[in-house]
């Protein structure tokens, strides 16, 4: 067995797809000749929690924590509710208060690259002896948040191993640094530390053929695509709920508010009774408040079900049920190669996916080579319209479903499998 470092900042009881990419390779990393052991903060401020995911941690796996000062435990004290939403990435530009405004001109300008900066100097300090000890000679560092990858620098640096640099998104590229108010100077010191992390790792490892070629713009150093994916294991078959349910499942972010939709379905309402009857919104996660307003606009509120977060089984168990699945990224040049980590599961649910997102949307290409659903641009209505009368018109006759096929190349131990090789 190769031993390897996973530093993590995202780990159990913390929820959402982050998460779940690093528990699964460490999951079936040994299958491949690969012995992990995990590095993770000790008293973490996840602003999502699933202490399901406990479960599926492997009960053998020798796991590190070492403790970690959040300046986000500071301004809780100050708003806890809008620390909580800047934290999860929900940032309205409407309407923003004076303290808003300072806060985000703090965190993108005091905490470079992120909050978690603190961590650093400290994991560093405590790793070095840990590492000569065990005799690990790979680490793999995975962001965001971007400052784990300043751990990893520094190990580098000092001890000379080899170390990967997993980016789950973007660095300075990123929808949300548009919005955190950055100066000139800020703006240069994350761009410097970007490049030093991408020249500085032996190998990267990213999510999106989008990711790949931009950072191929910034190093020469080898870079690997692994994708996201999803686990191949038998579900307990379940009841189609009988509403033309709609289902999205994760954050609706600011400004991933498909406004077209909302018109389209408001528009279906009111032409058509037997779809007004059926409809039904399911927002299983955090949804933005511009999202809201736009639901309000379109007429749409009574069909709205606010479910909030919950664990991941019960999560999956919205996917299986609903009649369709919607998937919706920030309509963006930035965002293009954005790859929800809920894609995967979606395609796995034998369920429809309705994919409204930016032009050239790189997962509007993986949804036609999978034959798992239909893909629309923030402009589109008239397209849109017909596949939503079409699907309903399926619903009714029972036959509404996928035909997603080649999925099995996104199955988590044959990404793993390809981790373990790139190692």
């Amino acid at each position: 067995m190769k031993r390897v470092l996973v530093i993590t900042y995202y780990w159990p009881p913390a929820g959402g797809p982050g998460v779940q990419r690093w528990l699964k390779f460490v999951t079936y990393f040994r299958d491949f000749g690969v012995e992990p052991v995990v590095y993770i903060p000790k008293n973490p401020h996840y602003p999502l929690k699933d202490a399901s995911l406990l479960d599926e941690v492997p009960k053998d796996i020798k796991i590190i924590e070492n403790t970690i000062f959040e300046p986000y435990g500071l301004s809780k004290l100050i708003s806890g509710r809008k620390t909580k939403r800047i934290s999860s990435g929900v940032i309205s530009e409407k309407n923003q208060s004076v303290l808003e405004r300072v806060m985000l001109w703090i965190r993108g300008n005091l905490f470079i690259p992120d909050a978690r900066k603190f961590w650093v100097n400290p994991s560093v300090k405590f790793l070095e002896p840990i590492l000569k000890k065990e005799g690990i000679e790979t680490i793999i560092t995975t962001g965001p948040p971007h400052s784990v990858h300043l751990i990893g620098l520094k190990l580098k640096e000092q001890l000379g191993l080899q170390w990967i640099a997993d980016f789950r998104d973007p660095w300075t590229t990123i929808g949300y640094h548009k919005k955190l108010k950055l100066t000139t100077s800020g703006q240069k010191k994350h761009k410097e530390l970007e490049r030093k992390v991408l020249n500085t790792a032996d190998k990267i490892v990213v999510t999106s053929k989008t990711t790949k070629q931009e950072f191929q713009g910034l190093t020469p150093k080898p870079i690997k695509l692994i994708t996201n994916g999803f686990d191949m294991g038998e579900r307990k078959p379940v009841t189609l709920v009988d509403k033309f349910a709609i289902a999205h499942i994760g954050s609706m972010l600011t400004k991933r508010n498909p406004r077209n939709l909302w018109k389209v379905l408001g528009e279906l309402v009111r032409e058509n009774i037997g779809f007004k009857e059926s409809l039904q919104l399911n927002f299983v996660g955090v949804v933005g408040q511009d999202t809201l307003d736009s639901l309000n606009e379109f007429g749409l509120h009574e069909f709205v079900n606010i479910i909030g977060y919950v664990p991941h089984e019960e999560a999956v168990l919205y996917q299986l049920k609903s009649q369709v699945l919607l998937l919706v990224e920030i309509d963006s040049e930035e965002t293009k190669g954005i790859i929800p980590g809920k894609f995967f599961e979606y395609v796995s649910s034998g369920r429809p996916i309705l994919g409204i997102g930016p032009v050239n949307w790189e997962v509007a290409e993986m949804i036609t080579e999978t034959a798992s659903g239909k893909v629309f641009n923030y402009t589109q209505e008239s397209e849109l319209k017909k596949v939503l009368l079409n699907w309903f018109q399926q619903f009714q006759n029972n036959s509404l479903k996928s035909s997603a096929t080649n999925i099995e190349r996104y199955s988590r131990r044959e990404l793993t499998r390809q981790l373990a090789d790139y190692i």
